[in-house]
């Protein structure tokens, strides 16, 4: 894009399936630079990358003509790949599906930075769960999803008989 000028910064994290530790001390290094290549591929700035052996974060300088779903998706798929290809774990290692994703502004990157790089010492207080729990409410993460599911009900509900499958999908999506 020519004379486009971004500043976005987000801070994503991903869990192992079922948060199972299963990313070995000694394979970290090298699932992270692997992803990290994946990142850079796709013309994004990682920051910062670090986790635990049940989770990643990911401090990524974003590429505008990104989708960063589409670029969490391949960086673990990458990850994947490579854990199962040098059967670094028994079975099939997976990562849970989803992830999250929090913005900084351009002042905040070196703090958030810091943090992702002193994952041991965070969790040597605090669960994965703790902190993922704790980065949701900090950006209020439950109260957009309330707003949008009751917003969505509003919808629903108004829909009429017409729309009866459609307002059975959409009423599941919102009990969960």
């Amino acid at each position: 894009m020519a004379n486009t000028y971004t500043q976005i910064y987000i801070h994503a994290v991903f869990a192992v399936e079922g948060r199972q530790s299963l990313i070995a001390p000694e394979h970290k290094i090298e699932i992270y630079k692997y992803m990290t290549t994946v990142v850079q591929n796709q013309k994004n700035k990682v920051m910062a990358i670090n986790g635990m052996p049940d989770h990643v974060h990911l401090l990524i300088g974003l590429n505008p003509d990104i989708a960063l779903s589409d670029l969490v998706r391949d960086a673990k798929a990458a990850a994947s790949n490579l854990i199962n290809d040098k059967r670094w774990v028994r079975g099939h290692f997976n990562w849970q599906r989803g992830y999250g994703a929090f913005s900084y502004s351009k002042s905040q990157v070196s703090r958030v930075a810091r943090y992702i790089e002193d994952q041991e010492r965070h969790h040597a207080k605090r669960s994965f769960r703790d902190e993922y729990e704790a980065l949701l409410k900090k950006f209020d993460v439950n109260t957009i999803r309330r707003i949008c599911s009751r917003t969505l009900m509003m919808l629903v509900r108004g829909a009429g008989d017409r729309y009866a499958a459609s307002r059975a999908v959409a009423l599941r999506a919102i009990e969960r």
